[in-house]
């Protein structure tokens, strides 16, 4: 939608948009049964008869998959009730073989929590809900290619039974940018409990959005579209613009919008109709009969409560008071639990965090990257760069030096105090060692010496290069700076 075109309808219209987010966890097995549910195995080989749907078999509750879900419920701020039931969804489609799929729906896992965003108009956060977070079973996959794709769709049973989070979200967004950075924010609250890769194109975080317009002012929701096959943030961005667009379009022509589904099209960033929106009832939800109530006791809660780490705005807040860093910097660092981490053990009483956290952020990022390595399997652990910043403020080697200790430190694992001696770059502070270096620069040059003492003191600086390519890059630059000025304005 171009952007004098949404600049009209957002004059005119409300949107109104909420998620619901699925959020594969990383157990070992799935959730009714001990198949496991590693990626990229064989068609079907990783299936049982529970999670076939063969008659007699009968499910079993994965306990680790609930203390996940209720570690991600207490990271969205939200209510764990004593006791949820599960409940089959009934419906057919060739990759759910039991003919329903194992869900929560009128008592979920969690209810009532909350997520803050920060607009990029408003100077405080703005508080979005979430209406329940409920443990399911994933569904198989429909595979449309391979031999025969023209006549034939294959089914891969291998995600089915896989446990999932669904966490549903109150129709509290209100534009695209909105609904990116509510989904980033839980996507990152994820990663930082440690309960999901949220690997997209594995499918381990999946996003359908739920989006309607209202007259401006307005405070009864519109007809509400849910817009399915959002696999990335950027794909999110797109739908829901293209939606706004469609949606303003329909109304100020008269029409009205369908309760429907619909497919968004990466292709040419539009959504087309793909079947008539079910309601609850459409399903025949009723308690799953195989399982008992889940309850959850105090005991049980609290021990997962203590397992719930700093989160990122928290760490945010500490980075920033504990270090005297930046908002942006602070932001950075708390980017991956990770990185926040590595830098809080390479800061842990250095006299220079803020240089610490720019290696980190720069040199530290650009070489694992270019390695393709991450944090555990790089070479430059966190002393290294503790080690490095100190050498540097000490006067041993100067930044630039410090570049060539940073990548020889890189590529062997060595300690930079070590290469340093095995370089041969220690910085050169001896006074009566640089004054030669300077006095030799300024015989060797007297035309360029008497235009400095004339007054064209921006000579200093190629004096300075002279005595630095004499020792190798190897003089204290500050040093070597009083000295010329002394020396050159004999």
């Amino acid at each position: 939608m171009p952007a004098t075109d949404r600049a009209e309808v957002l004059e005119q219209f409300e949107p109104v948009i909420g998620l619901e987010v699925h959020v594969q966890l990383n157990t070992a097995s799935k959730i009714f049964c001990g198949c496991p549910t590693r990626f990229g195995e064989p068609p079907n080989s990783q299936t049982c008869p529970v999670c076939l749907g063969l008659p007699g078999a009968l499910p079993v509750l994965n306990r680790r998959a609930v203390e996940k879900a209720m570690l991600a419920s207490l990271g969205l701020n939200a209510t764990v009730n004593p006791t949820s039931v599960f409940a089959r969804k009934n419906y057919f489609y060739p990759d759910l073989p039991k003919g329903y799929q194992i869900s929560q729906y009128d008592l979920p896992l969690a209810e009532h929590g909350w997520l803050d965003i920060q607009p990029e108009d408003a100077s405080a956060p703005k508080r979005i809900g979430v209406t329940r977070l409920h443990l399911e079973e994933d569904a198989g996959k429909n595979i449309h290619e391979g031999p025969n794709a023209a006549r034939s769709s294959y089914v891969d049973l291998n995600r089915a039974g896989v446990p999932l989070v669904e966490i549903v979200s109150e129709p509290d967004l209100r534009s695209p940018e909105e609904a990116f950075d509510y989904l980033t924010r839980l996507k990152q609250i994820m990663l930082y409990l440690e309960v999901s890769d949220c690997n997209m194109e594995e499918g381990s975080l999946r996003c359908d959005a739920n989006v309607s317009l209202r007259p401006r002012g307005a405070a009864q929701f519109g007809t509400k579209v849910e817009v399915k096959n959002l696999n990335s943030f950027r794909y999110l961005q797109r739908a829901l613009e293209y939606e706004i667009g469609r949606q303003a379009e329909v109304l100020r022509g008269g029409g009205r919008i369908i309760q429907e589904t619909r497919l968004f099209h990466p292709a040419d960033s539009t959504t087309a109709s793909m079947r008539s929106k079910e309601q609850a009832h459409d399903y025949r939800y009723f308690p799953e009969p195989d399982l008992a109530p889940l309850v959850i006791d105090a005991a049980w809660r609290a021990a997962i409560t203590t397992a719930l780490p700093e989160l990122p705005e928290a760490k945010r807040a500490r980075l920033q008071s504990a270090y005297g860093l930046t908002t942006y910097d602070a932001q950075v660092l708390a980017a991956s639990r990770a990185l926040a981490d590595y830098f809080e053990q390479a800061a842990a009483g250095a006299a220079n965090p803020k240089a610490i956290a720019n290696w980190v952020m720069g040199d530290l990022q650009a070489v694992l990257k270019a390695a393709g390595a991450d944090l555990a399997t790089g070479r430059v652990r966190p002393t290294h760069i503790a080690e490095l910043v100190a050498l540097i403020d000490a006067g041993a080697i100067s930044g630039k030096i410090a570049k060539d200790v940073f990548a020889a430190m890189a590529e062997t694992g060595e300690q930079p105090r070590a290469l340093v001696e095995k370089m041969g770059v220690r910085q050169i502070s001896d006074t009566s060692a640089l004054e030669a270096m300077v006095e030799q620069a300024i015989a060797a040059n007297p035309k360029q010496a008497e235009q400095y003492r004339a007054g064209k003191t921006a000579l200093l600086a190629f004096f300075v290069g002279q005595v630095m390519k004499a020792s190798r890059g190897q003089a204290q630059p500050a040093l070597v700076n009083e000295l010329l000025r002394r020396k050159l304005g004999a």
